[in-house]
């Protein structure tokens, strides 16, 4: 089992380094394995697609995802060149893999200018005092969709 997942980081590892060699952003790649296939991959591709949202996770959940007909990754294994940064890991979680094997480390990451200690901070402090505001507003009328999605009785939950 060691060998396989060794051998499946080496692809993580290779679509990150692809990734510098063309030119198409930073050095992240991912690949979601399920019964010991390839079900979806990715790399960064934040500034080849000016998309912030980009990153090689992502892109190898939205792949999985697809390619398995799911919002969930029940049964499926994640592996990232990286440690995922907070946006990934709340995206990996949201997605339900039953494992995450990384990597580089976070600090790795912050040593070559991808740093994101600023993120993990700013989740522990208020929303009054957070760098970039945020303000409430119209709560009463949001919650309008939460009571029609609380009594929708065709929903899928998740």
């Amino acid at each position: 089992m060691q060998e396989e997942n060794k051998r499946f980081m080496a692809e993580a590892i290779r679509l990150a380094s692809e990734n510098v060699t063309k030119n198409n952003g930073g050095p992240f790649g991912a690949i979601v394995v399920k019964d010991g296939t390839i079900v979806g991959s990715g790399y960064n591709q934040v500034t080849a697609t000016n998309d912030p949202t980009a990153h090689a996770e992502v892109m190898a959940i939205r792949d999985a995802c697809k390619n398995l007909n799911t919002f969930q990754l029940d049964g499926c294994i994640l592996y990232t060149s990286c440690e995922p940064c907070p946006m990934c890991l709340g995206a990996i979680y949201w997605a339900r893999p039953d494992k995450i094997y990384y990597g580089c480390t976070k600090d790795d990451a912050a040593a070559i200018a991808f740093d994101d200690a600023f993120i993990y901070e700013e989740l522990n402090v208020p929303l009054s005092s957070r760098k970039i505001p945020t303000i409430g507003i119209s709560r009463e009328a949001a919650l309008k969709a939460f009571e029609l999605w609380s009594n929708n009785a065709k929903k899928i939950s998740y």
